[in-house]
Parts: C-alpha cells; structure tokens; sequence
C-alpha cells in the first residue's frame, strides 16, 4: 500500500469526501490545496452511466475553454501546397506531409495536438497506432480533420480541450492551472461539464453523469454537486 505524504495528509484536511460541494466552493478548496512548487493543473473528472464497449455509448467531443487552459500546446499539421502555408501562417509548430508521417512512425513525436487536411488521411490513416493510444488521431468529429487549419490551430493553442471516455466510463482532463482564478476555473468547469453532458449518447441509459469530481495534480479530489454546474439529479 502507498505511504501517504504529510503534504497530502495536511491537503486533504477539512474535505469530507462524502460531501458534494458546490462548485464555487469546491474551486476554492481546491485552490487552497495546491501547494507544490509548481503550477499544478486542476484537474476534473466525470463518471459517466455509459459502457464504451457499445458504439452507441461513445462519448467523446472537444470544447473551448473560456479561460484556456494554461498550457501552452505545440501543433503539427499534415497538409500540402497552399494548406501546408496557411498551416504555417497560422502559427502552427509543425507541418509537413510523408515526412512528418516517417518521423511519427520513428517515434519522433514532437507535439501535443494533430490536425489534418482531409486529403492527408490516406497518410496520417497509417500511423493510428502510434498516435491512437495518444489520443492525438485526427478526427473530423473533434475538429482536428479539416480544411479550415487555421481555425483548428487557433482553437488548439487557444483553449480547445478534446475528451473521449474511457474503458470505465470516466471522462478526465485538466482545466485549468492552481494559479487562475476562482472564477476562471469555475467558468472552465461549467463549460467543459456542459460540453459533455451535451455529447450523451443514444445510447445512455438511466442516469447520464452521475458523479464530478475536481482536484489539483497533486491534492485531494473535491465532489461537486451537480445542480451548481447545471446538471440535474437525473441528467
């Protein structure tokens, strides 16, 4: 069993981890809490009533954080010709076609967000084994294949959070660092909970999100009751 630190011990003083906060509230203790020597990202995470084994019960999408998140993402982008230029112009990390492919396949990957053009597929296609488990495969349905690259990049440097869910039918991300404001990341939260209560599957059933949790890299998790973020008790 893991030895609990002092620091996490002092941290989690003061949360009754079977109480639901409401999340102005739950923000703050959060805040209160994040006491590392770096900037620790608060993170939220969601348990949703959905099996992910079942196409129908999927749950993924993107959303733009009002706030932004705090990190500063590198982008590459797999275009050619013209798109390959805009891509550039529009502040993108990386571009390239073939190449950039070789390069991935070799391990060489030196971002954190892919774009393509939808003509570059046929390429990109092939490196879903590499960029899959990474969760960095374009995706039409996120925004990430399109011929809009400016757009795609301005909204992956400037916010743009994607979200799939995962085997156990949690969703997680960061949204947010320690060092934003109360109202920031509360704006965060609403807006990302929003987003995924929005993206519920046809197939859901019963209760949708049962239970949000928030909690900074390295402190204690906080529940938020559901109605202070919008949702009801039979979202």
């Amino acid at each position: 069993m893991a030895k609990i630190s002092k620091r996490f011990k002092k941290a989690a003083d003061g949360v009754d981890h079977e109480k639901f906060y409401p999340v102005e509230e739950a923000v703050k203790m959060v805040k209160a809490r994040a006491t590392a020597k770096f900037d620790e990202t608060i993170e939220l995470s969601i348990n949703l009533g959905v099996d992910p084994r079942h196409a129908d019960q999927m749950v993924r999408g993107v959303v733009s954080l009002p706030s932004g998140t705090g990190r500063s993402l590198r982008v590459a982008v797999f275009a050619k010709g013209a798109k390959a230029e805009e891509a550039k112009k529009a502040g993108a990390d990386i571009v390239g076609a073939e190449e950039l492919a070789e390069q991935v396949q070799k391990g060489e990957i030196n971002f954190d967000r892919c774009i393509a053009t939808p003509d570059m597929m046929g390429v990109v296609g092939r490196l879903g084994k590499v960029l899959g488990p990474r969760g960095m495969m374009p995706n039409p349905k996120v925004g990430t294949v399109t011929m809009d690259v400016t757009s795609a990049i301005k909204d992956a440097k400037g916010g743009a959070v994607e979200f799939r869910v995962e085997k156990a039918g949690i969703v997680q991300a960061g949204v947010g660092k320690a060092s934003f404001t109360e109202d920031a990341i509360v704006a965060n939260v609403k807006a990302f909970v929003d987003s995924v209560n929005k993206a519920k599957p046809t197939g859901a059933k019963g209760t949708y999100m049962k239970k949000v949790s928030i909690s900074s890299t390295m402190g204690p998790g906080v529940k938020i009751a559901l109605p202070s973020v919008g949702i009801g008790a039979a979202a």
